[in-house]
């Protein structure tokens, strides 16, 4: 590991401000009205477009919840490139508004159990997050939720419901060889946005069908909706993985906080892109 260098930020400037002062005012906008006490969660979903289209819900799920500071983070391969299951194992990820480091012995005990009860093509791997924005542009608003945030970043590929069961398994048992407990000393983020480039009626039909599958709590209904529907959530693998992850520790199904679409901000409802934002209570 000693020659994978510190990943530097791909979009921004693009997706969410490019500088630190232009992000201090975004976040200070954003997370305006926050409470100062947040409960614990397993997980959240959180979408990840451009700060102007859906960083309002994002950071209204985040504040929602305590972030600890450990944070892994899971979310699709929009570049195509890299591993299956790709976990960066970079020292740490630079933004314009500060530099996170990767906990690096999670990532190496995630890679350890998912080795031991193989998903395909699970590797520590930088190719397939250079490029990719679904984890970058929710960086700094984790950042600004926990100071100490220490990330795991994995860029996923389209896994089968069985290799998401099996990955949240691996991850399950990684915390608990480390001793973490999900909600007070790790949570994991499932980066997703919604249906892509139907007209309003059709995104919204199709996102209700999606979100219904996700209130239920089970991964395999939501890859079912997702695909036998043929709705463009990207991140339905990141979401079941969390989905199953709930399953294996007897947390509470997701609760909806908020949904939108890009035709709020842009006007346009012929080609819109749904966002939503969920969170995954902590197990008791």
């Amino acid at each position: 590991m000693g020659d994978v260098v510190t990943r530097e930020p791909a979009v921004a400037g693009r997706f969410y401000p490019g500088t630190r002062a232009e992000i201090d005012g975004a976040l200070a906008r954003l997370f305006a009205g926050a409470p100062p006490t947040a409960r614990p969660a397993l997980g959240v979903v959180v979408p990840h477009a451009g700060w102007m289209y859906s960083g309002a819900l994002a950071a209204r799920t985040l504040a929602a919840v305590a972030v600890p500071e450990r944070v892994l983070v899971l979310c699709p391969n929009h570049t195509g490139r890299g591993a299956r299951v790709s976990v960066s194992m970079a020292p740490a990820w630079r933004t314009p508004h500060g530099e996170v480091p990767v906990d690096r012995g999670l990532g190496a005990v995630l890679l350890d159990e998912l080795a031991a009860d193989p998903v395909r093509g699970a590797a520590a791997d930088e190719a397939a997050h250079a490029r990719e924005h679904a984890i970058e542009v929710l960086v700094p608003l984790l950042l600004a939720r926990q100071p100490s945030l220490h990330l795991v970043p994995v860029v996923l590929g389209g896994l089968a419901p069985g290799e998401c069961r099996r990955l949240a398994a691996a991850i399950v048992r990684a915390w608990r060889r480390l001793g973490l407990v999900p909600g007070a000393d790790v949570m994991l983020v499932a980066s997703s946005d919604m249906n892509h480039f139907e007209d309003e009626v059709e995104t919204r039909r199709r996102d209700r069908l999606a979100l219904d599958a996700l209130a239920s709590g089970d991964p395999e209904r939501l890859l079912d909706t997702v695909d036998g529907h043929d709705i463009s959530m990207c991140g339905a693998r990141p979401v079941a993985t969390l989905l199953a992850c709930a399953q294996e520790l007897a947390a509470a199904p997701p609760e909806l906080v908020g949904y939108t679409t890009s035709a709020a901000v842009n006007g346009d409802t012929e080609r819109v892109v749904g966002y939503a934002g969920a969170v995954v209570p902590a197990p008791r």
